[in-house]
């Protein structure tokens, strides 16, 4: 579990490639503190095991689904990457409750600044967007922010000038693409209230009519 407050900006020294998966390498500084082998990292909010560690790097193998889901497609060597360890339970809960599960990727449409803030437009697909709402809490690789305002296919961000200086959004420009986690208490409360009506591989989608005839409604 995370909080969504990016430690520092790592950077890719390595990329192994299987068929469908990846074995990355990240360079740090800071969560070397304290990282041991097993433990949890959010890179560009994807939550990572480190298989082993040593001389300032990490090693983590990236599954299938991960790749599918986030910008790791198109990771490249000496990128660099927002770098979060998993929350302690002692510390202070600065952003909000961050999975480390990326729902899935964005594209940045309009950067502007205003006053001290840059704010950023991004366009996300609707089953993202579905679970976005107004000052409710996103975030975009890893970063837990505010929404400020949306639409039905995009959403905006006001971003403070620390948060651009300690994060990869400083050099983020329309086209970026971007990894996206909703608030995961918006996830399972959209599930419970659709329990039995949401769609799964063994069964299709039923109708709101069908449901309630089977629940003696009509």
């Amino acid at each position: 579990m995370f909080t969504g407050i990016v430690e520092e900006i790592g950077r890719v020294e390595s990329i192994k490639k299987g068929p469908k998966s990846l074995a990355i390498t990240i360079r740090g500084n800071k969560i070397f503190s304290d990282l041991k082998i097993g433990d949890s990292v959010a890179v560009n909010g994807v939550c990572l095991t480190a298989t082993t560690i040593g001389n300032g790097v990490f090693t983590a193998d990236v599954m299938p689904e991960s790749i599918k889901m986030t910008t790791f497609t198109n990771l490249k060597v000496h990128q660099p990457v927002n770098l979060e360890r998993a929350m302690l339970a002692n510390g202070r809960f600065g952003g909000h409750i961050v999975a480390g599960h990326v729902d899935g990727t964005g594209r940045i449409i309009n950067r502007e600044q205003t006053d001290n803030a840059i704010i950023f437009t991004v366009e996300a697909p609707k089953s993202v967007m579905d679970y976005v709402i107004y000052k409710g809490s996103i975030t975009i690789d890893g970063i837990s922010l505010t929404i400020m305002r949306r639409t039905d296919s995009s959403f905006s961000v006001s971003i403070i000038p620390h948060t651009l200086g300690e994060t990869i959004l400083g050099s983020a420009h329309i086209g970026t693409e971007v990894n996206l986690e909703t608030d995961i208490a918006g996830r399972y409360i959209r599930h419970f209230m659709n329990l039995g009506s949401e769609p799964t591989e063994e069964k299709p989608k039923k109708s709101m009519q069908s449901l309630l005839v089977e629940n003696g409604f009509i």
